[in-house]
């Protein structure tokens, strides 16, 4: 059985659970469940956790209901405290023509988290894909982590 964590029973809605058993036939110990997941496309494999998980999450790119479009970009995770949202620091530099110079900015985007991605950790770098509003601050997910970090310094991400 999927992970029931909520009050509401979290069920995928691609898959029908009420198979009825033939007549003769025997019931497989192994039980396994049918698990619908989904390519994303843009070169971006699925994670092996959304194949043979048991998470429900209807707004995993990977075995829920969304669609990736738009921008794809990335940067480092600044902040993992909300429940299956991160925010992540984009870093980039601002040309100011009067003093022939270059000042340093950054932006932070909420990024859905799907429980594919167990590992996660603040610093680690990571690839976003822009997708529908998931809610007021959230319009992307987190499609593949590119690389992990082990120290938790604030830094400049482009030198």
């Amino acid at each position: 059985m999927s992970e029931q964590t909520e009050k509401s029973f979290q069920k995928q809605p691609a898959v029908f659970l009420n198979k009825k058993r033939q007549i003769g036939s025997k019931v497989s110990k192994a039980g396994k469940e049918i698990r619908w997941t989904k390519n994303v496309g843009l070169g971006i494999k699925t994670p092996r956790e959304a194949i043979e998980g048991t998470y429900i999450d209807k707004k995993c790119p990977f075995t829920g209901n969304v669609s990736i479009r738009g921008r794809l970009l990335r940067g480092t995770v600044n902040n993992i405290k909300m429940k299956r949202t991160l925010t992540i620091r984009r870093d980039y530099l601002h040309y100011i023509k009067k003093y022939n110079r270059f000042e340093k900015r950054h932006k932070n985007i909420s990024a859905h988290v799907s429980p594919a991605f167990l590992d996660l950790k603040k610093g680690d770098s990571v690839l976003v894909g822009q997708c529908r509003p998931l809610s007021k601050t959230v319009r992307f997910n987190v499609l593949k982590i590119i690389a992990t970090s082990g120290n938790d310094k604030k830094k400049f991400a482009k030198f």
